[in-house]
């Protein structure tokens, strides 16, 4: 009882610009989705609680990185941990890289854990783990190559494509690291050691597919996310959170800052946006004035969520102050990244977005 209140106190205090659900007080579709999650990953983590305002992105968070993930299926445990790891440095998120690179600790070897930490993969040494890294570091660059089997994409591109958008969320609700910055090279990896152990029954148990699918509503699957096909629970997951995500964008951001987004993302094929933000300060002019700021918070999440900042959220909140509407704006315009991500894994295909 103690040590489940104390990681709860720990939770609430990471959590940024929001007032997490505590599990204490957790009711309906949030407490569903925190038993589920408690169960398997041994507490309520942060970036399950950074959602829970909006319940139903809660549950569309979970199923997304939960099926592709936790349930055995054609890939191990090890490589779905270097995809997350790979993308999320990708993605210049450094609390996710910390936590799937103590999984590969324990899972794979130090060596290739701290090769994709270093954003080194070619210089991991298992070969099937290097390609496929090589591949995820990559996959938010138009014309990435598949290095696998189609029948592994439902697990691998899911796995891409849920770190594309939890990364995002991650940076902007969550602190920089996951652990203390200041820490010399070898603690830090000693450190690693340690947890990766604590974490070992989370990364090795068995997991039932299909678990969080009925926490949300049956949806069809977009024809992006046709690399899900093959995978029942992958499918479903990907179609119900899919349509979970564009309903809060519809609730939380006007349609002209949809549109901004949108077409912003057609023409993006990965290249970053560097460290100057005059690209959206020059995007946003054609918004109206009060929905500038909302077009501010999108577009930097979508292609630079590491620059959003207090300022930033801020702004935000003036007209929009609402948890919920913060949580919503974030979490669609991560997503809309993140689909695109995955729909240039479909073959013959690279479609447009549309809201």
């Amino acid at each position: 009882m103690i040590a489940g209140r104390v990681a709860s106190s720990f939770v609430q205090r990471q959590v940024k610009y929001i007032v997490p659900v505590p599990a204490s007080a957790a009711t309906g579709l949030v407490s569903a989705v925190y038993r589920q999650i408690a169960d398997e990953m041994r507490l309520v983590i942060p970036p399950a609680s950074l959602h829970s305002p909006a319940p139903d992105l809660l549950a569309a968070y979970w199923m997304l990185t939960r099926e592709p993930m936790l349930p055995a299926g054609r890939v191990d445990r090890a490589t779905k941990e270097a995809v997350a790891a790979a993308v999320s440095v990708a993605n210049i998120c450094p609390y996710c890289v910390d936590m799937h690179s103590m999984g590969m600790y324990d899972l794979s070897t130090e060596h290739d854990a701290e090769a994709i930490v270093s954003d080194r993969v070619h210089d991991i040494v298992d070969p099937p783990t290097r390609e496929v890294a090589v591949w995820a570091r990559t996959a938010h660059e138009a014309g990435a190559r598949q290095p696998f089997p189609g029948a592994h994409a439902p697990e691998l591109v899911g796995v891409a494509v849920a770190f594309h958008y939890l990364s995002r969320m991650v940076n902007v609700f969550l602190p920089n690291f996951l652990l203390p910055p200041r820490l010399s090279p070898g603690v830090r990896r000693r450190f690693k050691h340690g947890l990766s152990r604590v974490l070992a029954p989370t990364l090795r148990r068995p997991y039932a597919p299909g678990r969080s699918l009925p926490l949300l509503p049956s949806a069809p699957l977009p024809a992006e996310a046709g690399w899900a096909l093959g995978n029942p629970g992958v499918e479903a997951a990907v179609a119900r959170s899919y349509a979970a995500f564009e309903a809060a964008g519809a609730r939380a951001l006007p349609p002209a800052v949809r549109d901004l987004v949108c077409r912003r993302l057609d023409g993006w094929r990965g290249e970053e946006t560097g460290l100057s933000r005059q690209w959206c300060e020059d995007l946003i002019t054609e918004l109206p004035v009060g929905q500038r700021a909302a077009g501010r918070l999108a577009l930097l999440t979508a292609l630079a969520s590491y620059q959003v900042d207090e300022e930033v959220v801020a702004e935000f909140r003036r007209d929009e102050p609402a948890d919920a509407t913060l949580v919503e704006a974030v979490a669609w315009a991560s997503f809309a990244a993140a689909r695109l991500v995955g729909a240039w894994q479909v073959p013959s295909a690279r479609p447009g977005l549309t809201h």
